[in-house]
Parts: C-alpha cells; sequence; structure tokens
C-alpha cells in the first residue's frame, strides 16, 4: 500500500436519512436516525440546529429565520489492496455542512470535519485499549496507541480525494472531558466565545495529535459548557464567523442530546470547570437515546472493525504506517 487510494462518498443528513450499512451506527446522526421515533428525533435536531446557528450567525439580527443548514455525510473509504474495490470498514466518516440564506438564496459551504466517525477508533478504545490496561494495567496506554489511525488519516488529508474536493482542512468539534479541569481565559471570539484551558492533555487529545490536530477550547455566546476544537492551521483566521457558527450550532446541538448534563445544564461554567455526567441539574431535550447502548455498540464495532480491516491487512498495514512515519520524520527534519 505504498500510495494508498482514497475515495469519496456524500450522503445528505436530513429527515429521510437512514443509516447505511456500512456506518458506524454509534455516531451522532446515525443514532438519532433508528428507532420508531427517528423521523421525529430528527426534524427536532434540525429545528434545534438553525436555531442555534441563527443566534451565533454574524448579521442575523431580528431575522432569527435567515439562515438554514444543510448537512451531508462525507464517507471516506480506501482501497487497501490496489484491486480498485472499496475496503468492507469505511476509513471515515464526517459531516460538511452547507449554510443557507434564506434572505438572498446565497449558499456557502462550510467546514467539513464536525462530527468524527471511524472505525479504527473504536477498535483502538474498544479492543486494544481495554486488552493492555488487563495485561500492564499501570503502564497507561501503548506507545503506538493511535499511530495506524494518525497516519491512515493525515495520509487521507494529502489525497487527491480530499483536496480536489476541500479548500480548507478539517475541524473536528467534540464534548469537553470529564477528567480535565478547564480554566477560562481573556482571549474571546465573536462566535467561538470565551477560551478556556485545561489543565494537562486527555487521551483523546493525544489521539488526535496522532492525526496532526491540535485543540483549543471555547465556550461560545449562550452556551453552558466549552466545546474542544480540533483543527490544522489558524482556527479563529481560517476560517469565517459563518463557517464557525454553523459548526457549533450543530456539534453543541449533538452534545445537548447526548450529554445534557454537561450541554443542557442549569447554569453555564464558570472561572473553572469541571465538567460531570452526573451533575443533576440540568434539562433533557426531547430527545432522549440509550448511553450504555451506545457504548456496547462501540465495542462491537471495534471488533468488526478488528476482523474485517486490521487482522486481514495486518502486515500491509504495519508496513506502510511504517513507511509513512518514517517519510514524515524525515521532511520535518528537513524543515528544521
Amino acid at each position: 500500500m505504498t500510495n494508498p487510494t482514497f475515495s469519496l462518498d456524500f450522503t445528505r443528513f436530513d429527515e429521510d436519512y437512514r443509516p447505511l450499512d456500512g456506518s458506524r451506527i454509534t455516531t451522532n446522526f446515525a443514532n438519532l436516525a433508528r428507532g420508531e421515533k427517528r423521523r421525529e428525533n430528527l426534524r427536532t435536531t434540525f429545528t434545534m440546529i438553525d436555531e442555534r446557528v441563527n443566534e451565533l450567525a454574524p448579521g442575523s439580527g431580528e431575522d432569527r429565520d435567515r439562515y438554514t443548514l444543510e448537512l451531508d455525510i462525507v464517507s471516506a473509504s480506501l482501497d487497501v489492496d490496489g484491486s480498485g474495490r472499496h475496503d468492507p470498514v469505511p476509513l471515515i466518516e464526517v459531516l460538511l455542512t452547507t449554510i443557507v440564506d434564506r434572505r438572498t438564496g446565497e449558499r456557502v459551504e462550510g467546514i467539513v470535519g464536525n462530527n468524527f466517525s471511524s472505525y479504527v477508533r473504536d477498535y483502538d478504545f474498544s479492543v486494544v485499549l481495554p486488552a493492555h490496561a488487563e495485561a500492564s494495567p499501570e503502564s497507561g496506554p501503548p506507545d503506538d496507541f493511535g499511530v495506524l489511525h494518525g497516519n491512515l488519516f493525515m495520509a487521507f488529508l494529502e489525497s487527491d480525494a480530499y483536496t480536489r474536493r476541500f479548500a480548507k482542512p478539517p475541524v473536528i468539534c467534540l464534548s469537553v472531558s470529564s477528567s480535565r479541569t478547564y480554566d477560562r481565559t481573556e482571549t474571546t471570539h465573536p462566535v467561538l466565545g470565551v477560551e478556556y484551558r485545561q489543565s494537562g492533555y486527555s487521551l483523546t487529545d493525544e489521539y488526535f495529535a496522532r492525526m496532526g490536530l491540535q485543540v483549543r477550547f471555547f465556550l461560545p455566546p449562550g452556551g453552558k459548557a466549552p466545546l474542544a476544537f480540533y483543527h490544522l492551521g489558524d482556527l479563529t483566521g481560517d476560517y469565517s464567523d459563518l463557517e464557525l457558527a454553523a459548526t457549533i450550532g450543530t456539534m453543541e446541538t449533538f452534545q445537548r442530546i447526548y450529554r445534557p448534563e454537561i450541554y443542557n445544564a442549569d447554569h453555564p461554567a464558570g472561572q473553572s470547570y469541571r465538567p460531570s455526567l452526573t451533575n443533576p441539574d440540568f434539562s433533557r431535550t426531547p430527545i432522549v437515546y440509550d448511553r450504555e447502548e451506545r457504548s456496547r455498540l462501540a465495542v462491537e464495532q471495534g471488533r468488526f472493525a478488528q476482523e474485517h480491516f486490521i487482522t486481514p491487512h495486518a502486515k500491509t498495514l504495519e508496513d506502510w504506517s511504517a513507511d509513512f512515519t518514517a517519510r514524515r520524520y524525515s521532511l520535518q527534519e528537513g524543515r528544521s
């Protein structure tokens, strides 16, 4: 796999969306589209997203219905063996936002990324990490934890499939970690809000660093808790306020549904903030989901990735990843 070949597929995420067979069903958008109330759940979610975008968007003023979002699921597939066929395990799924201005009819493509879904990440966190912790409980994660996944992600960003379609690097927006404390700073942004700094890197932060992404934490205006923004380059300079509003509107809505104890809390984060999923002072959204099922499915999907991707291609992936790491190290040495 000297030159991995990536391909992209786009699926509209709307109230008619049904998860495809290959979709990682623990991901935010796929989880919402299951069960008897799937259409009601999706309609409520999109209403919440649009309301939040219009609260944050510059120039919306009193016209609180000016903007609406369209969302597309971007699935990245990998041809591992050069056969010209997609591997049965989709490598990555992210979301692409498009902002539609109802007043002018203008359509603005937003940020790609937002949500981040990966079967290989499920494998790392739900299969590799527990097995390592059982064998070596005091040693922390394996030294090479997340290296293969990170190399695959960076190769995807360098691929023709990505660079021909997207002009800007992705931004992934996730919940803050309940294992860390976050302190308010004096830095503010009109849409991102107040910046927070954390007490130390979490395992998730380190995992995303393997993907070449750095992290900043912001509490958007009117929000209850900071969001973690994983990005390349300049988060506050590379993206417009409208693009950032679309990302926040989308991902904060997901977090209000999935982690209401943090993102739908009765009181916003203060000067020093420690998120807690046992916080009793919060309001649930109309959408309720089974958090225990989501954790169980992550394990199942991690094992699926092990059986259908990691194990069949183990030698190929190991050799390619080692070569990719060496080439990146050589390039970095050349620049220093």
